[in-house]
């Protein structure tokens, strides 16, 4: 569309055209005048023209000649395209960019620094800093003492700064020491010109002394010394649980050891060395309720006390001790009520999961400073409110370190999430099989207080984490998958009383052992529901069992007392070794990791650190013998 002339324009567009009363005629007659396109105010728009196009008389006859040209075009929108068409110029060129930008998104599809956005720039090349500061000065400074200044040092603390005057009493030279040439103790000293210090308790130095005790820096160099310390007193003990040779300086002498220990160490019978207790003042007199190794670290011990009554009034204690220390724990956290479970996660070693008996579930970081837990369940919907006996965290390839199972005394095996703060969704919930119940006539003689049977420990199978066994009140032992909740898989049946634990094998992924109330710690193979083997105990229920990491044929079982290690490849009738050191039950039993070590926790508040000495294994791959034995006790029974 081409612009609308104006009155001047068309003026000069033919000689033929002129100008009357401010209109424009052409040579017939007829009006020409150009019209705005918008008038707002007729009479103002033709008060404008006729002060535009005021033209005199005297200039109609005149020739004016007019010439057409094009104005300059305005862009008020221009939106460009987003996709060009094949056949065009640079189709080629584009298609390259657009290659370049797709082969640069794949790239940083791994960089943890990458982040989608709607963006069409390019990030620019990273630049090289450098930091530039004044060098560092350094110089040294020395003086010299010799022994008459220390010895003047040392008396004048004691002695009135006026005594070392021309006219004060000679002070008396030590043995050995020559007197200085002058006779006098002020002739030659170095140190007569210091002034003495104001040790008031109102001068500044006390204060500076304070502040200095109170910091964090002197308090880190007492934490080294003390390490230092008790490492030369432990050297020896350390050195064996760790199967090295103590040094001679830190070696125990001879006349310092007891005569009953000697004797039982020339003997070649198979026994127990106490090494140390992990105890202090803190968990004097406190119920050990478990034990676990940090996964990563294995000199990071953590140790729960807590009583398993309704009336005690004691809140609960985890205590993470580490082998260079032996007297006070690394970390400590106090709970609201008894500790019942724990354990470290394999995936981040930091987080260990706590059960508490009030039904509380908790999460604490062990490298943290801070004592308030990262997670807790105080806040959730639907939390248990009855113990929580056992805890593990779940290593699956899509929950590996972002979760755990805990089984309660409810009956409820609940999965609880880090991700989405302190939420928990039940797997399971445990029923009876009708071991209570009894028949008659078809009636119900004796009717369940509950339909749900309290869980009090699992087990995670150790070649495949989607199957665990969980142990009961009423003695069975359940198998279940973590991808069918709705059914039970197998249950074994042995036991006449609670299971207070179940442990896999680490030698063979199809054996596992479980301790009950009833006196007897029994051996299981998956595929028989029946016990393999029963080891019972003198009248005494057993709280805990463990195997040893390094001998399969090697477990402890921890009973009321005693601690009881067993030997099936020398004999499956009599436990090896039999310790008993008072009336004090031993709650929790756990092998040290790297070492031939067992620990021991009691119901006082001592873990007991004790090395097997003169175990015989026999001949022979143990995991055959363990196999071996398994298959003739099927046989003969069978």
């Amino acid at each position: 569309m081409l612009p609308v002339p104006d009155a001047e324009t068309m003026l000069h567009m033919s000689p033929q055209r002129h100008l009357k009363d401010g209109s424009l005629f052409d040579e017939n007659g007829v009006d020409i005048t150009p019209r705005p396109l918008y008038q707002s105010d007729g009479g103002l728009v033709q008060a404008k023209l006729k002060v535009l196009f005021t033209v005199g008389e005297d200039m109609l006859d005149d020739v004016v000649e007019v010439y057409l040209s094009e104005t300059e075009t305005i862009s008020l929108l221009d939106i460009p395209g987003v996709s060009v068409s094949v056949d065009a110029d640079d189709a080629e060129s584009v298609g390259e960019r657009n290659a370049m930008y797709a082969e640069l998104c794949a790239n940083r599809a791994g960089n943890d620094k990458y982040a989608e956005r709607a963006v069409q720039t390019f990030n620019g090349a990273a630049k090289s800093k450098r930091i530039q500061c004044d060098r560092v000065n350094v110089a040294d400074a020395a003086t010299e003492a010799s022994t008459w200044d220390l010895y003047v040092s040392l008396c004048g603390a004691e002695r009135d700064e006026t005594t070392f005057g021309p006219q004060s009493e000679k002070v008396p030279c030590p043995e050995g020491v020559t007197e200085p040439i002058g006779g006098s103790a002020t002739a030659s000293s170095s140190c007569s010109d210091v002034e003495p210090v104001d040790l008031s308790e109102d001068s500044e130095l006390v204060l500076d002394s304070e502040r200095i005790l109170q910091s964090e820096a002197f308090q880190h160099c007492l934490f080294i010394m003390e390490r230092s310390v008790l490492e030369n007193i432990f050297q020896a003990k350390q050195a064996a649980y760790r199967q090295l040779p103590p040094l001679e300086d830190c070696a125990v002498k001879p006349e310092m050891v007891e005569p009953a220990v000697e004797a039982e160490q020339s003997s070649l019978t198979p026994t127990l060395r106490h090494l140390w207790d992990f105890c202090c003042d803190l968990t004097a007199g406190r119920n050990i309720s478990c034990m676990a190794w940090n996964k990563k670290n294995t000199d990071i011990l953590a140790v729960g006390y807590g009583q398993f009554t309704v009336t005690d009034p004691n809140p609960g204690l985890v205590c993470c001790w580490s082998l260079k220390n032996p007297k006070w724990p690394e970390r400590v956290f106090h709970c609201e009520s008894g500790v019942t479970a724990l354990d470290f996660s394999t995936s981040n070693p930091s987080l260990l999961a706590v059960g508490m008996h009030s039904g509380t579930v908790a999460v604490y970081n062990v490298q943290s400073p801070e004592s308030a837990p990262v997670m807790d369940s105080s806040d959730c919907a639907n939390r248990p409110l009855s113990p929580q006996w056992q805890v593990r965290w779940i290593e699956h390839s899509e929950d590996r370190g972002r979760g755990f199972l805990s089984v309660c005394a409810d009956g409820r095996i609940s999965k609880w999430f880090l991700r989405h703060g302190s939420t928990c969704r039940d797997l399971m919930k445990l029923k009876r099989t009708g071991n209570d119940e009894s028949h008659k006539n078809g009636k119900q003689t004796r009717p369940f207080i509950s339909k749900h049977t309290p869980g009090l420990s699992f087990a995670f199978h150790p070649m495949d984490s989607n199957l665990y066994l969980v142990g009961t009140e009423e003695g069975h032992i359940h198998k279940f998958s973590c991808s069918n909740s709705e059914q039970t898989l197998e249950t074994y049946r042995g036991h006449k009383g609670p299971v207070y634990c179940v442990t896999w094998s680490p030698f063979c992924p199809d054996v596992f052992l479980s301790c009950s109330s009833d006196w007897t710690v029994r051996l299981w193979r998956q595929d028989l529901l029946t016990p393999v083997l029963s080891f019972p105990s003198a009248q005494r229920g057993f709280y805990d069992v463990a195997w040893s990491p390094r001998w399969a044929t090697v477990f402890a079982a921890a009973s009321e007392g005693r601690v009881e290690v067993w030997n099936l490849g020398s004999s499956i009738l009599d436990p090896t070794i039999v310790h008993d050191d008072g009336p004090i039950a031993k709650t929790s039993v756990l092998f040290a990791t790297p070492t031939d070590c067992v620990l021991v926790g009691d119901g006082e508040g001592k873990v007991g650190v004790y090395r097997l000495e003169n175990l015989t294994l026999g001949e022979g791959d143990q995991v055959d013998t363990l196999k071996d034995i398994i298959n003739r006790m099927r046989t003969s029974n069978l």
